[in-house]
């Protein structure tokens, strides 16, 4: 929380400019929101750059996300510039710099009692799970690393955390699945495939 505030005053040109081209390329509204899970599953409501375009079919039904996602909505993701308005939830005390993302509400009753370890501690803008594979990892890859951060947390694992996701951000690493727009939904009924199709507000 110390660090998050200067870093939100220093970052604030460059939030209003990605705002401003937000507005421009993709209308209102700027951001996106959504409830999710916090510490001990509490639900709160989490702040995104809009990334997507509310395209929908015959049926009033919205498009798959990859033909909703546009060429500068795949820029913020690919860049986590998307990510940066979560640093208002970090200052309002919902999540942390670091920690296991904050995934769907609808997800909380999948999870078994080992992974639903993962809401012992804050959500973060980015954890262990994002440095070691984000969305090209299984669920079930990723809920292991999240449980493995609840029992090393530490300052120096944080910033080893932060550090890792400058490094992943600059190398393009591990953003997304091979041909999807986002991580494929977590349903441990369904065997994850390529090419299925993906959840939207997935991490």
């Amino acid at each position: 929380m110390a660090l998050t505030l200067p870093a939100f005053v220093l970052l604030s040109p460059l939030l209003i400019l990605l705002a401003l081209c937000v507005r421009l390329r993709l209308g209102r509204p700027i951001l996106f929101h959504q409830i999710r899970p916090g510490m001990h599953a509490r639900p709160f409501r989490i702040y995104k750059f809009r990334t997507m375009v509310d395209k929908r079919d015959a049926t009033g039904s919205l498009l798959p996300d990859e033909h909703r996602i546009t060429s500068f909505g795949r820029f913020l993701r690919r860049t986590s510039l998307d990510e940066l308005p979560e640093l208002i939830n970090v200052i309002k005390g919902d999540m942390s710099l670091t920690g296991p993302r904050p995934l769907l509400m609808k997800y909380i009753d999948r999870y078994t009692p080992e992974q639903a370890r993962r809401h012992e501690v804050k959500p973060g803008i980015t954890g262990w799970a994002q440095v070691n594979g984000r969305n090209a990892i299984t669920w079930e890859e990723k809920f292991e690393l999240d449980v493995w951060y609840v029992d090393h947390l530490c300052l120096v694992l944080d910033l080893k955390i932060i550090a890792l996701t400058i490094w992943k951000i600059i190398t393009r690493g591990g953003i997304n699945q091979p041909g999807q727009a986002t991580a494929q939904e977590f349903n441990p009924q369904i065997p994850q495939m390529d090419g299925d199709q993906s959840a939207h507000g997935a991490d």
